[in-house]
């Protein structure tokens, strides 16, 4: 059964699609991009993007139950691949132990100007 993740603590959806979904035990957590949820700014730099992207994830993680050990899979999006270093060191705080798979890319653009945008899908 499929079930819809919302939290206030995440910045709301910017288009016809949700936080995350649920289906049968996994769940599907949407690209975060690096939006204040309590005010909508974003902040400047890749390691502060970063910060806010994966604290966007593990809020939703947490309104699912869910934690860093649960997440089996994330993908990476970059405005550019230079930053890839820098974006890695705060990711690595945020999964201290089992790594999940990940793939990462450097795009030509991401809304709102974003420097990265982060999903995850993580497991119960």
């Amino acid at each position: 059964m499929k079930k819809i993740i919302a939290t206030a603590a995440a910045p709301a959806a910017i288009g016809p699609y949700s936080q995350a979904v649920e289906l049968n035990g996994t769940l599907f957590v949407s690209g975060q991009l690096p939006v204040n949820p309590l005010d909508g700014s974003m902040p400047e730099g890749i390691e502060a993007q970063t910060r806010q992207s994966l604290d966007n994830i593990f809020a939703i993680l947490k309104e699912a139950g869910l934690g860093a050990d649960d997440v089996a899979k994330t993908c990476v999006l970059l405005q550019d691949i230079k930053d890839f270093g820098a974006m890695n060191a705060i990711y690595a705080e945020y999964f201290p132990g089992t790594k999940p798979a990940r793939v990462c890319y450097q795009v030509a653009a991401l809304p709102k100007g974003a420097l990265v945008e982060i999903d995850a899908i993580a497991g119960k």
